[in-house]
């Protein structure tokens, strides 16, 4: 992945991923991207019918997300460590190049039950790359993010390492609480 690619162009593995999230949920759902950047799959979810919500910390970025498609889409500014997300919320939440473990809790909180998140994130191991992030606290340890997810119904979950070394996961939330 490039740098431009990371900012810009989806995320093929968001790509892959929405129609067949979109073909198991019902009439217009609601949809957040997370640390949205431009709305780059945001305006991926219009096409798919998605009511489109989303959030980053610039303010600059939201105003250059609210174009064209995503002109009318929910988008705010906000630091979601100080601004919680709302519970059963949500159908889906896509998160790429981000990671912020302590809103894990309400994330997961923020999907509503059959609901879907598409995760798709750093590891550790992208520190033998010169590009990417560098603190351990924006890197998914081995593992990490299936098992922040592992009570919920898994349809992918991989971890990569080339081109660039990112965990993904593809999981809905159960309807009902596992035993």
């Amino acid at each position: 992945m490039t740098t431009s690619q990371m900012t810009t162009e989806p995320s093929p593995f968001i790509v892959r991923w929405l129609p067949f999230v979109r073909d198991h949920l019902g009439y217009s759902p609601d949809l957040l991207e997370l640390a949205m950047g431009t709305g780059r799959h945001a305006r991926i979810a219009c096409a798919y019918g998605f009511r489109v919500y989303g959030v980053d910390r610039d303010p600059d970025r939201i105003k250059q997300a609210r174009t064209g498609t995503l002109k009318k889409a929910h988008l705010w500014a906000a630091d979601l460590e100080l601004f919680p997300l709302p519970s059963n919320r949500f159908d889906l939440i896509i998160c790429t190049n981000y990671l912020q473990r302590s809103i894990w809790s309400d994330l997961r909180a923020s999907i509503r039950p059959g609901g879907f998140v598409l995760y798709e994130t750093f590891t550790q191991a992208q520190l033998a790359y010169e590009t990417g992030p560098r603190s351990p606290d924006h890197l998914l340890r081995a593992g990490e993010l299936c098992r922040e997810f592992k009570s919920w119904e898994l349809f992918h979950n991989c971890e990569l390492t080339t081109p660039a070394c990112v965990a993904r996961l593809v999981a809905r939330k159960r309807s009902q609480p596992t035993p």
